[in-house]
């Protein structure tokens, strides 16, 4: 396919690979924060062409993962109250809550509706002005934008039976409080393209210079990951410790500043919640005040706030980095894509699913 097929070239490939074992003198160890990496690095065996010392480890990169029990739980409230209409993800049908998914709970009767855009939330609002309309906004700074979009629609149109359930994240600060964990041992950082596509990278600056850490903006097919891994390998064998944008095709370091616009408009800076992660301060968007009258929480009562319970499912300590997943006992066997502990093996962003679609069997990466 053209403009990706070249980003696959096994040829280049393999003298990336060469490269990289020329100039690693020591172990290093790299955390890609992106699940569109972790699925390229597992489905074409990225880590396994690098040298022994070099090891990828998988961080919260998968935005359906990060998403708080609570609002699972929430979401499933907000679908069985009679008159409403829940549209989300498709990913998020068969996120585990305490008790249920919202694909059971569809099963049941809730009228839950898969969308592609938050923009058809909108519409669905606007052909059903009898009934409660949820979009259940949930992502990275990616998806931002074009939810943030959605409610300043919504209130232009006067769509007064639109509302959304906001669990947006924010990147930077999630890579801060991996970096102040105890036991830290990630080096340097691939960054998320498309993340950075929308807010540009000068916001990674500063935690290269606090931290000492480089970090290499980067995109999704192999080629990309491999460059990242040489560029950020090169830096921490010369001791240097700076913000570089290897997918420059497609990320600026100003961003998308049209998008960054809505998103400031609409939304506010707010602490949050991370499955696997707990409470990190400003780390996540929340409704301004403007547009308060928008927040589901204000229409059907706030999210709590409870501890996570930590049972059989690893998948706090995959999000963290700290185990793969095919490390985690109950993997591939109490816990597969059918019927799945936990939220990594359900998201196709999720480390767990892509190991079990790629590498549960011997023989190695496949190309399915």
């Amino acid at each position: 396919m053209k403009y990706r097929d070249e980003y696959r070239t096994p040829e280049a490939a393999r003298a990336y690979a060469e490269a990289i074992t020329r100039i690693t003198t020591r172990p290093w160890t790299l955390m890609e924060v992106c699940g569109g990496q972790t699925n390229a690095i597992v489905r074409f065996g990225i880590d396994q062409l690098l040298p022994e010392e070099i090891t990828l480890i998988h961080g919260p990169g998968c935005p359906v993962c990060v998403t708080p029990i609570d609002y699972i739980d929430k979401a499933l409230e907000i679908a069985a109250t009679p008159g409403v209409v829940l549209c989300t993800f498709g990913d998020m049908l068969r996120v585990p809550g305490t008790q249920s998914d919202l694909a059971a709970a569809r099963a049941r009767g809730a009228d839950v509706r898969v969308v592609y855009s938050p923009l058809e939330a909108l519409a669905v609002a606007r052909e059903h002005p009898d009934c409660e309309v949820v979009f259940f906004a949930v992502g990275f700074e990616t998806t931002a934008p074009a939810n943030a979009m959605a409610v300043y629609q919504a209130e232009r149109e006067g769509l007064v039976n639109f509302s959304v359930l906001v669990s947006q994240v924010l990147v930077p600060p999630a890579i801060r409080a991996l970096l102040e964990r105890p036991g830290n041992r990630i080096q340097g950082f691939l960054a998320a393209g498309h993340v950075c596509t929308v807010t540009g990278y000068g916001e990674y600056e500063p935690i290269a210079d606090q931290y000492r850490v480089p970090i290499v903006v980067t995109g999704f097919e192999p080629l990309d990951i491999l460059e990242g891994v040489y560029r950020c390998i090169s830096q921490l064998e010369q001791g240097e410790h700076r913000v570089e944008n290897q997918y420059s095709r497609a990320v600026r370091r100003p961003g998308n500043q049209l998008a960054q616009q809505v998103m400031e408009t609409v939304f506010q800076v707010v602490p949050r919640q991370w499955r696997g992660m707990g409470g990190i301060p400003e780390s996540g968007l929340g409704l301004s005040p403007e547009y308060r009258t928008f927040d589901a929480e204000a229409r059907f009562g706030e999210v709590s706030d409870r501890e996570e319970v930590v049972g059989e499912c690893a998948s706090g300590a995959v999000l963290r980095g700290e185990i793969r997943p095919d490390q985690c006992p109950a993997f591939g066997t109490r816990c597969t894509p059918e019927q799945p502990l936990g939220v990594t093996m359900v998201s196709e962003e999720g480390a767990c699913a892509a190991y079990y679609r790629y590498r549960r069997h011997a023989g190695g990466p496949s190309d399915e």
